[in-house]
């Protein structure tokens, strides 16, 4: 019986090192060659030039790195034609590198003409490769939704009634369904985002959408709320592509799908959409 209580114990202990790595075992994988896929990003924002950018993905172990400008240009989509109809008028954006400093955005295509506040109109994008690769996609832009007001609110906490949230308010149309964004900026536009999240509209019964924040702020603090009025598509986009994040540190999470509307060349990624907002300004005092 001893023996037997041994026995069981050693393999029982080699099992454990095992999963542990005690025992190790290379394994080589012989990797498909990774075929890179065309990423468009065209936001039609109304007062803007037209703008888009096409750049090339590349397999998730190559090194990441845009320590220069060369290896940065290296992803840029090139010479290819871009278009952009609407309501019997066709803009055609010419591959130009742009940097547009209100906006803080990139783009290699680009057109002076500006963006009108047609939101009726169907808005089509065409692009052709060099390659021969035809792209396509069609949006609308959405009426801005215009902020009723931001009201300041200090924490009842007295250990914590030095610190504040903000409330910003709007209203919903409930006869159709909307989505929107919201994003808050501390200090200036020109940090990176400290908030944002999409929505949909499924949560409003009167008609009064209140987006809140944490009790993070303090006087003299400067904060810039953002709500953007977004298309079902680009709020699916912006959720397939938080999905894909939380994916990729996940070991146990299957990979993660962007949720394109872009159609012709399947192995195209990207959006096509409408870009509209209202920001207001806050300095938090009592």
């Amino acid at each position: 019986m001893k023996s037997f209580k041994y026995i069981f114990c050693v393999v029982f202990t080699l099992l454990i090192l095992w999963s542990c790595g005690g025992l190790e075992k290379e394994i080589e994988l012989e990797l498909p060659i990774y075929e890179p896929k065309l990423i468009v990003e065209c936001y039609l924002e109304p007062g803007q030039p037209f703008t888009a950018l096409l750049t090339k993905s590349e397999a998730y172990f190559d090194p990441f790195n845009f320590e220069t400008t060369s290896e940065f240009l290296q992803i840029l989509e090139e010479n290819a034609e871009v278009k952009i109809k609407y309501n019997g008028e066709e803009v055609i954006l010419e591959n130009s590198l742009t940097f547009n400093p209100l906006t803080g955005k990139v783009f290699n295509y680009a057109n002076s003409q500006i963006v009108p506040e047609d939101f009726e109109s169907d808005f089509e994008l065409e692009i052709l490769t060099t390659d021969g690769k035809i792209v396509t996609g069609m949006t609308k832009i959405q009426p801005n939704i215009p902020i009723d007001s931001i009201v300041v609110e200090f924490d009842d906490n007295k250990d914590r009634d030095s610190l504040a949230r903000t409330l910003v308010y709007f209203q919903d149309d409930l006869s159709t369904s909307n989505y929107y964004r919201r994003i808050i900026h501390f200090g200036s536009l020109e940090n990176e985002p400290e908030f944002y999240f999409q929505t949909d509209d499924d949560f409003v019964e009167d008609g009064t959408v209140v987006f809140g924040s944490g009790f993070d702020y303090e006087e003299g603090d400067t904060i810039f709320n953002t709500v953007f009025h977004i298309s079902q598509a680009y709020f699916s986009f912006l959720e397939s592509i938080d999905g894909a994040v939380d994916a990729n540190g996940n070991p146990f999470a299957q990979p993660g799908a962007i949720l394109s509307n872009l159609e012709g060349d399947e192995n195209a990624l990207g959006i096509f959409t409408g870009l509209t907002y209202s920001r207001e300004r806050t300095i938090i005092e009592r």
